[in-house]
């Protein structure tokens, strides 16, 4: 019989144990440390999806009848409470995706490869992600463009310096850029190259899946062009997202989806699109997503900042207890981690590690990430990552540092 873990109440009144019970998976035996690849989902999110296909199952804006009627209503709520969450400035200017990769290939390829040519630059950061690497690589390699990359300092963080130095050619077009490391964990300062970009005559997107369910989102303050997010690492269900842009933008940008119910009108040869965001939006949307989607950004505004707080604490200790391990390298900042810490067991690969972990029940992501191009800069092949939720507690991680110690004695 599995058992839930005995948690006590942190300094300042914060109780996970309060949050863990809202989670029925974590009644296993089990410790979850890669909230970066997949938060869990609390019951509301489930049973609001639950309620849907029970009480509302219906296609979106196709029908006259009452389900439709519903469905099209809980559809365009949920895409209202991602523009209030995020703060944009009308529920026009979200259009929901699968995920964050489809977003931000939908801005590469919908609008960006038709503003690169010859001579031209797209900047990335070394931090990027494949998702938001390599529909870049791909268009610059197709249209005769270059890609350049913001490189890091020896803090590991990225050089805003050399960035604007780069810039200073007024090659660039577009930069791609992540708002947090899903492997440094370090918060980058959007705002700064987004200024820094559009002095330059760029424009940008910024990838906001790992930063989304810790820091406040607010697209107008960041001032990027583009913002994707997919909601299951931020206890949403998977298979779906958003893109946000500016309405101006959006408006020249083609579909990829071509289909069902994203036209004006079709003739035998020709045509018209529907208007922003429906015309991105063909085929059969996942209604039930998003409105698990918009369920689990009500449940994360209910969260108190002391939640935030206690899960950047777990980070920050982590580290320092990780770092302190003989032959144990971390990577990341030292000040500034968000949610989540990478590391290098000396001797033992990342999957050896991982897997002694989780013959003691301690869930943990290991291998490249997702980031070659970064991995490579730092002188490795993978890496073990932990990463936290409000659900997580200090005995989790007193467990996580005694299987690591076991996999060194095992390995080495």
């Amino acid at each position: 019989m599995s058992r839930q873990p005995e948690v006590e109440k942190e300094q300042g009144g914060f109780d996970p144990g309060a949050v863990r019970r809202m989670f029925a998976i974590l009644n296993r035996e089990i410790a979850w440390l890669d909230n970066a690849a997949t938060t869990q989902r609390p019951e509301p999110v489930l049973q609001a999806m639950d309620r849907f296909y029970r009480q509302h199952n219906a296609n979106t804006r196709r029908s006259v009848h009452r389900l439709g009627a519903e469905a099209t209503a809980a559809y365009e709520g949920a895409r209202a409470a991602v523009a209030q969450f995020i703060g944009a400035a009308a529920p026009e200017e979200v259009v929901f995706t699968s995920g964050t990769t489809a977003g931000i290939n939908l801005v590469a390829a919908g609008l960006a490869r038709r503003e690169i040519g010859p001579g031209d630059e797209v900047w990335v950061s070394a931090m990027e992600h494949h998702s938001n690497w390599v529909p870049w690589q791909q268009a610059v390699q197709r249209l005769g463009a270059t890609l350049k990359v913001i490189p890091l300092t020896p803090e590991r963080r990225l050089d805003l310096a050399a960035f604007r130095k780069g810039l200073a050619a007024r090659k660039a077009k577009w930069v791609a850029v992540a708002w947090v490391s899903n492997v440094l964990g370090a918060v980058n300062d959007v705002r700064a190259i987004c200024d820094a970009a559009h002095g330059a005559g760029a424009q940008v997107l910024v990838d906001g899946a790992q930063g989304v369910a810790h820091l406040p989102v607010d697209v107008a303050a960041m001032d990027c062009d583009f913002f994707a997010f997919s909601g299951h690492k931020m206890y949403g269900p998977m298979g779906i997202g958003a893109l946000w842009g500016r309405s101006g933008l959006l408006g020249q940008m083609d579909p990829l989806m071509l289909g069902g119910e994203m036209i004006a009108r079709v003739d035998e040869r020709s045509a018209t699109w529907a208007e922003v965001p429906y015309r991105f939006e063909g085929g059969t949307p996942n209604v039930a997503g998003a409105v698990g989607l918009g369920e689990a950004i009500g449940w994360v505004r209910t969260l108190p900042a002391a939640a935030h707080g206690y899960v950047a604490d777990l980070a920050r200790e982590t580290a320092q207890q990780l770092a302190a391990l003989p032959g144990v390298t971390v990577w990341g900042p030292a000040e500034g981690r968000v949610s989540l810490v990478s590391f290098s067991v000396e001797g033992v690969h990342a999957h050896d590690v991982a897997q002694v972990l989780d013959g003691r029940g301690i869930a943990v992501r290991a291998g490249h990430m997702c980031a070659q191009p970064l991995m490579r800069r730092l002188g490795i092949e993978s890496a073990v990552r932990v990463s936290f939720a409000p659900y997580n507690t200090r005995d989790e991680v007193r467990r996580l540092l005694e299987g690591v110690r076991a996999a060194r004695e095992l390995f080495t």
